[in-house]
This record gives C-alpha cells, structure tokens and sequence, in this order.
C-alpha cells in the first residue's frame, strides 16, 4: 500500500514538471492512469494469495470443513478484497488530489480540474472496473490448475475489454490502417458481446476539465451491464466450486 502511494505521488509530481501550461490536469491524468494500472495488479495479487493458495497449499482442508456453504468461501474472499481496494482506492484518490491541488496554487489554469464531484465520478467508475476485474480473477482462481494462470489470464482480459472498443472506433474512423477494415471491425466488435466495455468507464474527462459532458449518455446501461457481469461471473465461480473435487 506505501508503495503503490509512493509510486502514484512520484509518478504525479515528476509528470507535472513537464508541462508548462497544465501542470495540473497532466498530473491528474499520469495519476489516474497509475491507479487504473495499480488497481488490477493488486487485485490478482490479493486474489492469488487469498483464494489460489488455499488450493495449493491445500490449506481449504480446514477452511472448507467448517459447518458452512462453500459459497461463503468464495464470497467472502471476493467482498474482503472489495472493501481493501475500496479503502486503497480511498487512499490514492486523497493522495492524487493533495498533489494535484498544490500544483494549481503554483499555476492558475484556463481550464481548471474538477476535484470535486466530477473526481468522485470518476473514481467511482474506476472502482465498478476493478469489481469486474475482482470477480474475473476469482472466477479463474476457481477453475485454474495453477495460480499463475490468475496473473496472465486476469490481465490480458483486462487490456482486452479496455482496449476493443477503441479499436472497433478506430475501425471506423479510419479504415485504411489495416487491410480487409470491414472483417477486422466485424470480428473484433463480436468481443462485445461476450466482455464488458471497460474502456467506456474511462471517464477522467470530467475530472481533468470540468465538462460534465463528457459523461456517456448511456451511462446507466455501461454501469448495470458491467455489474451484471460481475455477479453472474460471481454465481459461476460459486457453481464451480460447489463441483470442484478436491485430491
């Protein structure tokens, strides 16, 4: 937890040196960035050690005999690690924003951040993306024979759904950056069927320029899906658990 608060700080202040005009709004938005970066690292860390280690060092031989439903196993995990990223997202937020409020008392922007509302928007958006990843991670800690697995798996799907849907706009926008445009946008848009778009909660334009317009019109339907996501993700890791045979 130091550590990630060091790194975020040190990431923000020296980002800040380098911008003449907004200092500011480039350090809130080097901040943002780490958070986003930090956030699923920590989880599947936590992850691995709470739920992938129980199995490999077959310590779930006692916490699994207990007179309790296997679900508790998982779900209790899943809501620990919940309310210790929520408070370490607490923390970086504090952190992020003591840093970039003294760079404005250095230098009066023309566009000022938004450190208020539209800052709490945005880092509630960054936690809905880290619910998702959470359950991702324990869904594959239930099903993989090896805690590794959790690592790779976990952050290829989160680069995956943060990622297809500035493609498939790239697509559009600009057809000639690869060849056969039309197929690529078709295969890559059938990913949104199956993943949350996780890049659409990328929403620091209102935090790093005040424009509450910058929030998508169909905001309600991108946070309900993503939620939607992380419970039936969750009802499936407790389904496999239940038929997990144990060596």
């Amino acid at each position: 937890m130091i550590f990630s608060l060091s790194f975020l700080l040190i990431s923000a202040l020296l980002s800040a040196q380098f911008s003449g005009r907004q200092p500011a709004t480039v350090a809130l938005d080097i901040g943002l960035s780490v958070v986003r970066l930090l956030l699923p690292i920590i989880t599947v860390l936590l992850v691995q050690e709470l739920v992938s280690k129980e199995f490999d060092r077959r310590y779930y031989l006692g916490s699994l005999s207990y007179p309790c439903p296997r679900q508790v196993f998982i779900l209790g995990r899943y809501i620990s690690i919940a309310i210790l990223i929520f408070g370490l997202l607490l923390l970086l937020a504090v952190g992020l924003g003591g840093v970039v409020w003294w760079g404005e008392m250095d230098y009066v922007q023309g566009t000022p951040v938004d450190l208020g509302r539209g800052y709490a928007i945005v880092l509630g958006f960054i936690y809905v993306d880290f619910l998702v990843g959470a359950a991702v991670a324990s869904f594959l800690a239930i099903v993989a024979s090896t805690s590794s697995f959790v690592l790779i798996g976990t952050l290829g799907f989160m680069l995956i759904a943060r990622s297809f849907s500035s493609i498939v706009e790239l697509l559009v926008r600009d057809a000639g950056v690869v060849s056969a445009p039309e197929a690529y946008r078709a295969g890559v848009g059938l990913l949104g069927y199956f993943l949350p778009d996780l890049g659409a909660l990328d929403v620091r334009s209102i935090a790093l320029y005040g424009k509450m317009e910058a929030l998508p019109a169909d905001w309600p339907l991108l946070l309900s899906s993503s939620l939607i996501y992380v419970f039936s993700l969750l009802a499936l890791s407790v389904w496999m658990l239940q038929r997990k045979r144990f060596s």
